[in-house]
């Protein structure tokens, strides 16, 4: 198989991912420097910055209900708590999907299956994915109007989404806003340029897959059935 499968199925990273560790030069297959369109054997010795790849044989998936205060990353260099610190012990080694910030709650998914990994995170593919947003003041109907239609964050127009105002009043607004694209802080971006600021924000599904009687820090295994639904978006 090509060797970004190869990677993507070990649990390394995605294929894009992989395909830039390629063109860094730091992959290599039997000793020599690989390059991207590689092809690769079972057999073959397949390092990544000096240490071994092998072939994962069965792949994990976890759901976590990710609480404020954590980092979506393996190791943080600024000392702060990560996600990794909340998966159960003694598992396969799995990595975060995507992924939220620092003070942004919610749905996450862990896995070493690199193709779901892209197909859940590739903008092409365009998989929803649905926040629980809570404002200090109110959101006008022309600033709705707005983040449904699209607005500018970091010199780009955001792509039409889906905006369902549940509650607005002196307290604030509470909106489900569900986009289908994954920039940096996309969210938080969107409320400022309509001049309010996030409150609270918590990633509640991927596509129809939600957090059902998972209270803050809990982490379970997703079912087949669960698994097949994410692999079908």
């Amino acid at each position: 198989m090509r060797i970004n499968k190869y990677l993507a199925e070990s649990g390394v990273c995605s294929r894009r991912s992989a395909d830039k560790l390629i063109m860094d030069g730091v992959v290599k297959i039997n000793g020599k420097v690989a390059s991207v369109g590689d092809e690769v054997s079972i057999d073959d010795l397949v390092t990544v910055s000096g240490r071994p790849v092998s072939a994962v044989k069965k792949f994990d998936y976890f759901i976590m209900n990710k609480p404020k205060g954590y980092v979506c990353t393996v190791k943080d260099d600024k000392g702060r708590k990560t996600v990794m610190e909340l998966l159960p012990p003694n598992i396969a080694r799995v990595f975060p999907v995507g992924r939220l910030d620092y003070d942004t709650e919610g749905l996450l998914i862990f896995t070493n299956d690199g193709d779901l990994t892209f197909k859940l995170t590739h903008p092409k593919n365009e998989v929803p994915k649905t926040y629980l947003v809570k404002t200090e003041t109110a959101i006008s109907d022309e600033g709705l109007y707005n983040l449904r239609n699209g607005v500018i964050i970091d010199g780009v127009k955001t792509k039409k989404c889906s905006v369902r105002l549940i509650e607005r009043g002196h307290k604030g607004t509470r909106l489900h806003i569900t986009i289908t694209e994954g920039k940096n802080r996309q969210i938080r971006k969107m409320i400022e340029a309509v001049g309010a600021e996030v409150d609270f924000l918590k990633r509640i599904k991927i596509g129809e897959l939600m957090l059902t009687g998972m209270n803050r820090g809990d982490v379970r295994r997703l079912t087949p059935r669960e698994v097949e639904y994410l692999r079908s978006l």
